[in-house]
């Protein structure tokens, strides 16, 4: 009996901080934020109460539904570009390089840009983009514009080139992870039974890094689904994502029940996400089980 209750106050002193922890800066949050996304406001002030006007504003508004599909696009652009460029980035990393040093600086060097700040890293491809920038002080040189353009900077496709920039790391490093740890084995017996470069690497190594592709998907997606910064940067008004709306109306629009209800909406989001992502990852464990 003292032995069960000595493991029972061992279990709750290790695990009371983080439970706390927990609950105060995660649940607790989360409560709070759904009772607000019933309220109602009265300028200034909010009012305690039940009832779905928010949410039907949300959904019967076209420019939130707008945003939210921009958002989604925009933050699957970002992957499937993320994924193109981290897989093979990742591959050349691990079959490609044999030296173990070297392997290791060149994939210290895709990590090292996460230390630095992530203004910085947005506002880099502000100044390459703009008016008066590398890319465009590039075409004057040689002779393909008489004047700068400001067609690079402000939209959509800014808002896809500098997230994917500050973001593939996140691609890169689980993908990298997933193709070291296929064993050499595996692909020496490939190559043993006749197979060729191409279909070893589709029925063998891309089937054992798909874990890898899905976890860094999931990343990429749900970060550059919540930016607000890049946005403010290098977007302009067609690059308004569903993250700057949130900030607009719980500062400027002091609007907090709306701005709650839209934030239970992108959280919803995000776990559907995240639960199709969980499946996905469990479908390809079982198929290469």
């Amino acid at each position: 009996m003292k032995a069960k209750t000595r493991h029972a106050a061992g279990f709750w002193l290790l695990f009371s901080l983080p439970l706390l922890w927990t609950l105060v800066f995660l649940i607790l949050p989360y409560g709070v934020m759904g009772v607000i996304s019933f309220w109602s406001r009265q300028f200034p002030l909010f009012v305690p109460d039940f009832q779905f006007g928010n949410y039907v504003q949300l959904f019967s508004d076209p420019q939130y539904s707008t945003v939210i599909f921009r958002t989604l696009k925009i933050a699957g652009l970002v992957t499937l570009y993320s994924v193109a460029l981290g897989y093979p980035l990742a591959y050349f990393l691990v079959f490609t390089i044999r030296s173990t040093r070297l392997r290791t600086l060149l994939y210290m060097g895709v990590v090292v840009p996460l230390w630095v700040s992530y203004l910085l890293r947005a506002y880099t491809w502000k100044i390459i983009l703009g008016t008066d920038g590398a890319l465009n002080s590039a075409l004057l040189w040689l002779g393909i514009i008489n004047e700068p353009l400001d067609i690079f900077l402000y939209n959509q496709a800014a808002m896809v080139i500098t997230l994917t920039y500050i973001f593939v790391p996140f691609m890169v490093m689980p993908i990298f992870t997933a193709l070291e740890r296929i064993p050499p084995a595996l692909i020496e017996a490939s190559q043993d039974l006749g197979a060729g470069p191409f279909e070893t690497f589709f029925r063998v190594i891309m089937p054992l890094s798909t874990a890898g592709v899905v976890a860094g998907a999931t990343m990429t997606f749900c970060l550059s689904f919540g930016d607000f910064v890049a946005p403010v940067l290098v977007g302009g008004p067609s690059g308004t994502m569903v993250a700057t709306v949130l900030q607009s109306q719980f500062g400027a629009a002091l609007n907090w029940p709306l701005g709650s209800a839209l934030a239970v909406i992108i959280f919803t989001l995000v776990l559907v996400v995240l639960q199709i992502s969980n499946r996905l990852d469990r479908a390809g464990r079982v198929s290469m089980g």
